[in-house]
């Protein structure tokens, strides 16, 4: 007698359940790992020289007996300097050889042309390169960001910058973050035109350093100075001389108000300027300034607008790309 053994039939198999890095995710993620992986370990060894440094300089001035004894650096610590340095140029670093050949690199070597005939909507191939971008200039400049105003916070009185130079102004609070996404996302808009990586590289350093320095003339526009008065011969406030203010403008004023240049009364000889003082009514002297309370509103002001320019960007980029051939 012999038996037929058989397979007892599969009515189903369990479904497999996808998770984060699947699909579309997982496809942009393997396409920038080496991207990914070089940011990450940038960011590691940025964080990790920030914390060394800010160590050595915390020892160097516990040995000067600070903050208990008052101490006065002649310049500020190199590393420290180098740092802000970088920091400030990260933003166009990221635009340039992150932004730029995001889509002008797969438009240059025709995977843009394969793409849009997969199953995948184009829109959607496009947003997913667009998350993986942003979200990784995001959380890097966010952590160096944050590290960068912990080191810079308590000894700001020491180190020598006005918290309303781009070094100080530019890389703490969400500067950084709005700063660097808007000039990544120009430089993917400016690579998707272009459509060829060195020239779209190019192009967006140029744009980078133009908005760079347009945005240091626009930084003292993101709030209203304020203005303090004291009598001329009185002796002046210590607010005046305070490492929180930054001083933007001067002036002698009259009583009523009317203001003069600060030199209009600079004589050869006292009795000459004591008259010209006398003639002009000068009685006041007249400061505008800004306050370091201002810092977090203007620096947020200034988030806000360059973030609004960000979302305009990208959303031009997704409605060129789904009414353009890529």
């Amino acid at each position: 007698m012999s038996t037929t053994l058989t397979e007892k039939p599969r009515t189903g198999q369990a479904a497999v359940k996808p998770g984060l890095l699947h699909g579309l995710t997982w496809l942009v993620l393997r396409q920038h790992r080496t991207t990914t992986w070089i940011v990450v370990a940038l960011v590691v060894l940025g964080a990790g020289a920030i914390v060394y440094e800010r160590g050595e300089m915390a020892d160097m001035l516990a040995g000067l007996g600070w903050p208990d004894k008052d101490v006065s650096l002649t310049t500020s610590p190199r590393s420290y300097d180098y740092i802000a340095e970088a920091l400030g140029a990260l933003p166009v670093v990221l635009a340039v050889f992150i932004g730029a050949p995001l889509i002008a690199s797969d438009q240059e070597h025709g995977t843009a042309q394969l793409v849009t005939t997969q199953s995948v909507p184009r829109r959607r191939w496009l947003a997913a390169k667009l998350a993986w971008c942003l979200s990784l200039v995001l959380l890097s400049t966010l952590v160096l960001s944050t590290l960068f105003f912990w080191w810079w916070e308590p000894y700001r009185d020491l180190l020598l910058s006005e918290w309303l130079s781009g070094s100080v102004f530019d890389n703490t609070g969400p500067m950084l973050v709005a700063l660097s996404l808007f000039l990544t996302i120009s430089g993917i808009a400016i690579g998707m035109l272009l459509r060829r990586v060195l020239p779209a590289m190019l192009a967006t350093f140029l744009f980078a350093l133009v908005v760079q320095v347009a945005w240091g003339e626009f930084r003292g526009r993101l709030a209203t100075p304020r203005l303090i008065t004291w009598p001329l011969n009185a002796d002046t406030p210590g607010i005046v001389n305070s490492s929180s203010v930054v001083e933007t403008d001067r002036w002698v004023g009259t009583a009523d108000g009317q203001l003069y240049g600060w030199g209009i009364c600079a004589e050869p000889t006292e009795k000459a300027t004591n008259a010209c003082i006398k003639d002009h009514g000068i009685v006041n002297n007249v400061v505008e300034y800004f306050g370091y309370d201002q810092m977090p509103g203007m620096q947020w002001t200034g988030a806000a607008l360059l973030l609004g320019g960000t979302a305009a960007v990208a959303v031009f980029v997704l409605w060129w790309a789904s009414r353009r051939p890529l």
